[in-house]
């Protein structure tokens, strides 16, 4: 009857409180590929929809062509955001830190905005004269495609939320949000997590030849600083959707 008496109140035990912690080195690989798989897995789902809807027999030459057209690539890509978020959001949700803190989506300061502008624009632009130089095609023969089919299907608006909207998301969120945070509290540090994480990133875009690889991961290194120096990740989003959206008019005018 201790518990009664005015003089000597029960004892409260409370539970344990398991402080937020961020994943790092290991942690944050192997919940990488869990995402990486997430996002694969979200975009073939899509294809292969698109695939067996076809009506008729089963030809391979006809089932290559819907897998590259624009309508499928383009719902493809939209359909991977989901699943690549879904996935990141366990990742942080496991690690008892808010989503948005753990990605850093704060918003850029206008100042911010307008250096990475100029940065990309610098960036893209050496890239296309040195593209001219040695002969080469400004734009990836794939976009050009893509877009053409786009076009055929009526589809070019879809195209344009995917590549300028879906892409620079699911993207960023995994490779300058989820990578770069954990690489970058491990031995890593920020420079080796800005390269790493641009590693990935360019491993994503396996549509490119070498030469567009090396563009790719310039871009990416130039993110990767771009999120350290300002601490967004809503930053890289911006950039990453007006690279796309430029590139996608490149493609515009070059397919006539």
């Amino acid at each position: 009857m201790d518990s009664l008496d005015p003089a000597a109140p029960p004892i409260l035990v409370r539970p344990a409180q398991h402080p937020p912690r961020i994943w790092k080195f290991w942690g944050t690989t192997l919940w990488g590929l869990f995402i990486f798989v997430a996002l694969f897995v979200g975009q073939i789902l899509v294809v292969a929809w698109m695939v067996f809807r076809q009506e008729g027999p089963f030809d391979l030459a006809a089932a290559i062509h819907v897998v590259g057209g624009g309508l499928t690539i383009s719902l493809s890509v939209i359909m991977g955001m989901p699943a690549a978020l879904g996935a990141i959001w366990i990742a942080t949700r496991l690690s008892r830190t808010p989503f948005a803190e753990y990605l850093a989506l704060r918003r850029p300061s206008w100042r911010h905005l307008a250096i990475g502008i100029v940065a990309l624009v610098l960036l893209v632009a050496s890239w296309d004269l040195l593209s001219r130089a040695l002969g080469r095609e400004v734009a990836p023969g794939f976009m050009v495609d893509v877009l053409k089919s786009a076009r055929a299907d009526g589809a070019v608006w879809l195209l344009i939320i995917a590549f300028c909207v879906a892409a620079p998301i699911s993207e960023e969120f995994f490779a300058r949000g989820f990578l770069y945070r954990g690489w970058s509290e491990s031995f890593l540090k920020a420079p080796g997590a800005i390269l790493l994480s641009s590693l990935v990133w360019t491993g994503l875009h396996l549509q490119y030849d070498l030469f567009f690889f090396g563009q790719v991961f310039s871009i990416g290194l130039l993110f990767g600083w771009m999120r350290y120096r300002t601490n967004s990740t809503w930053l890289t989003v911006v950039l990453h959707g007006l690279n796309n959206f430029a590139a996608t008019l490149q493609s515009i005018w070059l397919a006539g």
